[in-house]
């Protein structure tokens, strides 16, 4: 018995090495990965020998995805081509290095093993969710959106910027015919206007410590260089300039309001590379350098977090003394756990009285989206899965009014 034990052993072994036996494998990724978003990764495995093979196979993955299970199980006949297609959903910007390939390979005995690497190493930059970006362009640009949280904007008066003469029909705004036209053509026709262009978009993210609360797996600080770059990208279609300035106890990214597809490239960069501050936010100096900086009225996001009224009191001088030179947009977040705690139901003495304080919380942040509009300010208290699509809206909401 030991004897036919160790002769299919020894078949299996002939089997497993026999030189006729060529697996092919290629790892295919995206040029750069998008921070907090799904990123596809496709193996591609080609068997070009005339058996077929049992394959278990494994992927060394960058370590910032801490995953060490990885294992892919299949079956591939003699001549035989599969494609292999996971996910990858960073969290954390940076350059991710992805490893060999190994291929475990058994025949239809499964006694024994070899093993086949690849050496496949590549290393992926993580930039801001460009996918994100893309998305949202084709919400901002649709003729009629039914997407989920765009906004129709009805727009008051217009803007001076002419577009073109055309036919009136019925809802057009009669204060726009031109009866001039009207005259010659013999039928009613209206003055279209369009959103004016080259107006001036700045995102300023604050760096310090605190846009380093935690949110799924992203913090606060990539929330708003993501949505930074959405609002970049549909302001410089809008054939807008886009400007960044980055900051925490100093000014670190201070770019320009441009136009065109290099100043695009430029913020992507530039946000590519920003890292959180362990200080506070230096509101004097920002105010000091933006005065130098931007010229000229311009439309302004401020992305920071003030968790309560007293924060946001020590930097109200600054904040409006920035909205009198321009238009000022505060974005802050909501503190989604405290307001799901706040919601439960107490079981104890102690439980209430901790609700109380989230009650507290979440009264003083709207205290301060209040005390904003007293002085003018517009702002946007929002969950940060949903800063974004608040952002987009603001931004055209503003442009309609034409208060920019």
């Amino acid at each position: 018995m030991i004897g036919g034990a160790l002769a299919i052993t020894f078949i299996d072994t002939i089997l497993v090495f026999n030189p006729g036996i060529k697996i092919l494998c290629e790892r295919f990724t995206p040029k750069v990965f998008s921070n907090g978003s799904v990123n596809n990764v496709r193996i591609e495995l080609h068997n070009k020998g005339s058996m077929s093979v049992n394959l278990s196979l494994i992927d060394e993955l960058p370590a910032q995805l801490a995953k060490r299970d990885f294992l892919v199980k299949l079956r591939l006949k003699a001549k035989e081509k599969k494609q292999i297609v996971y996910e990858v959903a960073p969290t954390v910007r940076g350059e991710y290095k992805f490893g060999r390939i190994n291929i475990y390979i058994k025949s239809f005995l499964k006694i024994v093993e070899r093993r086949k690497t690849f050496n496949l190493d590549k290393t992926v930059a993580v930039y801001p969710s460009i996918i994100e970006m893309k998305k949202h362009e084709l919400r901002a640009f649709a003729k009629i959106s039914n997407f989920q949280g765009v906004k129709k904007i009805r727009r008051l008066g217009h803007s001076y910027e002419f577009e073109q003469i055309k036919n009136y029909v019925k809802g057009d705004d009669f204060r726009s015919i031109n009866w001039k036209a009207t005259g010659r053509r013999g039928s009613l026709m209206v003055n279209q206007y369009e959103d004016e262009k080259a107006q001036q978009i700045y995102c300023l993210i604050d760096k310090s410590r605190s846009m380093g609360m935690p949110f799924n797996g992203l913090s606060l600080l990539d929330y708003a260089i993501n949505t930074s770059l959405v609002i970049t990208n549909i302001a410089l279609l809008k054939q807008d300039k886009a400007g960044l300035v980055t900051f925490a106890e100093k000014i670190h990214t201070a770019l320009k309001a441009e136009r065109g597809k290099v100043q695009l490239k430029k913020i992507l960069e530039a946000l590519y590379k920003e890292q959180e501050r362990s200080l506070e936010a230096n509101y004097e100096y920002l105010y000091l350098s933006i005065k130098n900086l931007i010229k000229g009225r311009s439309l302004i996001f401020l992305y920071t977090n003030f968790e309560s009224y007293y924060a946001l009191e020590r930097v109200m001088p600054i904040l409006r003394k920035i909205n009198n030179t321009h238009l000022l947009v505060l974005v802050f977040f909501e503190n989604t756990e405290i307001i799901d705690y706040q919601k439960g139901s107490a079981a104890n003495m102690e439980e209430i009285y901790f609700q109380t304080i989230a009650q507290k919380f979440v009264f003083e942040k709207n205290k301060i989206v209040h005390e904003l509009k007293q002085y003018g300010i517009q702002s946007i208290l929002t969950r940060p899965e949903n800063l974004s699509i608040d952002t987009i809206n603001k931004y055209l909401e503003l442009k309609s009014r034409g208060m920019i």
